[in-house]
This record gives C-alpha cells, structure tokens and sequence, in this order.
C-alpha cells in the first residue's frame, strides 16, 4: 500500500525525502504557489512557508512522490500546519510521458488558521527558500529557477539571512556558484531581505 503526493515546495528536493522514495517530474494544471503560510518554528520564532491556490491558465512544476502508507503519518506531521487536497491526479501530468497521475493523487494546502500572507514577523526563511530552489534547479536547472519565481505569487513577502545559521531543520548548502545565481535572480524580482538580528 502506498500514498502519491505532488511536491511543489521543499517537497521537490530529493535531500528531504527517503532514499527510496519513488520520484517523477510534472506539472500540475489549474494551481499557483503563494507565500501563504504561517507559524511558528521550534524556536518560537515566525516564519512563511509555500502553500497553492487554484488559479485558471498557470501550471506549476513539481514532483508526483510514491511512498509506502505506513510514511504518511510523518508527512502529515511535517505538513502539520496544512491540509490534504485529494484526487488532482487529472490535472498532473508526467513531465516524460505526459500521461496523467493516479486518481488518488493529493497535495497539501495551508489549513485555514494558518492561510495568511507572510510578514516581517512571519517572514520566508532563505534556508527553506535555498532548499527549494535547489529541488528545482536539480531537476530542471536555471529554467526551474525562472520557473519557480514566475509561478509564485507573494514576492513582497521579505526573506530573512538565515542561509549561515539556518532555522529551518531540513536546510541544505548550497555551492557557491547556485547561491550567487539564487541572490541575482531574487535581486532581479525585487525581493527584499532581513538580517538575523533585527
């Protein structure tokens, strides 16, 4: 028995997941990502997180990932500030075959009580920004980049420095080469930046 889940967040990089879970590229028809999300994290701290909308003409990259049932109560805890949107396998479609997913695909989406715009007390944490857009650029390379900042609404958010003292727990380094072109692309799109200590 398994569960199919679309990642189009932190979902997407591999480094967050099990080894052995098994990974195929899409995209998802009819939704947009949002900076939309929002809580506390274990260190008390408040922080923005990814959540979708449906949004009609927009598409958005990801991953449809098949893990055993028996995971699906540490996922839940994981997306414990969302709930699951069940049955989308209709609008994803496999990015080499192009066929549609299983039926029973969901996704996560912010939970009512948590759906709200980040903040500069609720901010993007660049370690979870860094992980994300690694995911991408692993699998689609700069594309996926451009990809990701296109299709996500919420760019007045500002993004704390955390990327050398990291708050969130599944942070990954990045080379040198992918966080200057990470910074570039986020000067590019206007985003703005807290340091740790204000």
């Amino acid at each position: 028995m398994t569960i199919t889940y679309f990642g189009y967040g932190s979902l997407v990089n591999v480094d967050t997941i099990p080894e052995n879970t098994e990974v195929t590229p899409g995209r998802l028809d009819g939704w947009v990502r949002e900076w939309k999300v929002c809580g506390e994290g274990a260190n008390g701290r408040g922080r923005c997180a990814l959540s979708v909308r449906k949004k009609d003409g927009v598409e958005i990259r990801g991953v449809m990932a098949r893990e055993p049932r028996t995971r699906l109560a540490e996922l839940e805890q994981r997306e414990k500030r969302y709930f699951k949107v069940e049955d989308i396998g209709t609008s994803f479609r496999c990015e080499a075959e192009g066929i549609p997913g299983p039926e029973e695909l969901f996704l996560f989406k912010a939970s009512p009580e948590h759906r709200r715009w980040g903040s500069e007390t609720h901010p993007i944490l660049q370690s979870y920004l860094d992980c994300v857009l690694a995911g991408f650029f692993r699998l689609w390379g700069e594309e996926g980049i451009d990809h990701f900042l296109q299709t996500t609404d919420g760019w007045h958010v500002p993004v704390l420095k955390d990327r050398t003292s990291p708050h969130y727990p599944r942070s990954v380094n990045l080379v040198p080469e992918l966080a200057d072109l990470v910074d570039q692309k986020l000067r590019e799109i206007g985003a703005s930046f807290l340091s740790l200590d204000e």
